[in-house]
């Protein structure tokens, strides 16, 4: 036959020289990675839920989250800065929840922008005694209304009914 052999017979041939190369264990080995890697990843562990300090008098607090997001791209690993009146406040990772006081009044809160700028923000009313929950969020750009591409972490306000169910699951960071 020579040369010629049929191509049955040549993936018959190198099938046989591979199943001898590899030992049995190399192809569990293979598939338990396989299957790790297609579970999902824990960013952090929450952590116990503890009751936050009270809210001092003629104070209002703001709850930020960063829900653990799903493994997509670089943007997911980034740790954006989030600012409060254009003065940065504090960094936070995903799947992590923090909180912080301000005295009643009038804030502009945005985060850092990975990619190209969106130029988006919130503002918040905060009366003395209030609670207040926002979510930091990478968003598509476009979904911002911008016409740059790219993507851009976005500051956005959460019910306290939604943010009720995530605090359990976060990492809690206390105040900061």
């Amino acid at each position: 036959m020579g040369p010629y052999r049929s191509r049955a017979y040549r993936s018959l041939a190198y099938r046989t020289r591979l199943h001898r190369s590899l030992p049995r264990w190399a192809g569990c080995a293979l598939a338990l990675s396989l299957l790790a890697a297609c579970a999902a990843p824990t960013a952090t562990t929450p952590s116990p839920t503890l009751a936050p300090p009270p809210l001092a008098a003629g104070m209002a607090r703001v709850w930020f989250l960063r829900q653990a997001d799903p493994p997509g791209g670089n943007i997911y690993a980034a740790v954006p800065t989030v600012y409060v009146d254009r003065a940065p406040l504090v960094q936070i990772a995903q799947g992590t929840a923090f909180f912080h006081d301000f005295p009643p009044g009038r804030y502009r809160l945005s985060a850092q922008a990975f990619g190209t700028y969106a130029g988006q923000h919130d503002i918040l009313h905060l009366d003395a005694g209030t609670q207040t929950y926002v979510q930091v969020i990478a968003v598509a750009n476009w979904e911002l209304g911008s016409p740059v591409g790219g993507w851009s972490f976005a500051v956005l306000p959460m019910s306290a009914d939604l943010a009720g169910q995530y605090l359990p699951t976060l990492a809690d960071l206390g105040p900061r």
